[in-house]
């Protein structure tokens, strides 16, 4: 049982996770050893002798240890995970290969806990048919077999991100979607009702999302505007061009980070340094609780708007309603 063959088997392992279609996160060495532990296969042997291996968290681990002692697993003892590492492999991929239909939990008793100390799981019929024929030729056959029973995790995954996304439409009619959350529906509903409501007829020039960097990103319309995205810049996340006024109506969507704030007119001033328009500047809260908890924090001649109460604005200065507060913008 030399490193050498302990490595090769390792790789191979992790070969395997990303053919089944595991998340990257899951395509690392603790789950290829967890993969190695409950298929109960030892670095000098074939797939072809792969079996059955019921096994508790910390008896897998255990496993681990046992047969692949020269694999890094910690800090203290090389050899093996830390006891505290026991949720990790739990939750971390032992949970996922039971999503991608690699492994059974508590086959005997499906109704145990899940804090329960005699949880046991072990490998599915289908995923021991499939890895016995590993390295052979008819290993694409087995794994397309598999895949006829059990998707892709990434695919499952990429496709229920995909059915809770937040569509929202653009003032010309244009529908994007958003990833999922809290922060992307207060984003959507800026784009949807209070543009309508206080930008009527304007241009959404910029809308950021969790998920990616930008959704909406139009460089050239705001390079006519005097506008040069910085890349490494915090871009607000949603930026109106309101044509009537000609004015950037820049908007923060508050769900747990905070409003705009002297700091963060200062940075944004810098941002869009060299725009024509006059600049706007718009924290969004979903609700007045939430208002009431950032209400210290807002900057002085700032906007703010409640989804709650859409119909109406808190300005933070009582010199002129919704507009830039420079002099050559009056």
């Amino acid at each position: 049982m030399t490193k050498a063959q302990q490595e090769k088997k390792l790789e191979e392992a992790k070969d395997i996770l990303a053919a089944i279609g595991m998340p990257p996160k899951q395509q690392n060495t603790r789950t290829a050893l967890v993969l190695l532990a409950m298929f109960d296969l030892r670095p000098d042997q074939e797939w072809a002798e792969v079996s059955s291996n019921t096994l508790g968290i910390t008896e897998c681990m255990d496993w681990m240890a046992a047969y692949y002692p020269d694999i890094p697993k910690g800090t203290k003892d090389p050899s093996r995970y830390a006891p505290n590492s026991r949720e990790s492999v739990r939750k971390e991929s032992v949970h996922q290969l039971i999503d991608a239909g690699i492994l059974v939990k508590n086959s005997d008793a499906p109704g145990r806990a899940t804090n329960d100390k005699n949880n046991r799981y072990h490998p599915s019929q289908l995923a021991i048919r499939a890895l016995m024929t590993y390295g052979t030729s008819t290993w694409q056959e087995s794994l397309d077999e598999f895949h006829a029973e059990w998707e892709k995790l990434t695919e499952l995954w990429a496709a229920e991100r995909s059915i809770h996304r937040v569509p929202v439409r653009l003032p010309d009619g244009r529908e994007v979607e958003l990833s999922p959350g809290e922060h992307s529906e207060l984003i959507g509903t800026v784009v949807e009702r209070f543009a309508s409501q206080f930008t009527p007829g304007g241009t959404v020039v910029y809308l950021g999302d969790t998920g990616s960097k930008w959704i909406v990103n139009e460089l050239e319309y705001l390079a006519e505007l005097g506008v040069v995205v910085d890349a490494h810049g915090k871009m607000p996340d949603v930026v109106i061009h309101y044509t009537e006024r000609d004015w950037l109506v820049l908007v923060e969507a508050v769900t747990s980070t905070g409003p705009v704030n002297g700091l963060r007119v200062a940075q944004l001033k810098k941002l869009f340094e060299g725009a024509r328009p006059g600049l706007v500047f718009v924290t969004a809260f979903q609700t007045k609780r939430k208002f009431r908890q950032f209400a210290a924090d807002i900057a002085w001649e700032t906007e703010v708007w409640v989804a709650e109460e859409e119909t109406h604005m808190v300005h933070f200065n009582g010199e002129r309603f919704l507009g830039p507060y420079d002099d050559t913008h009056e």
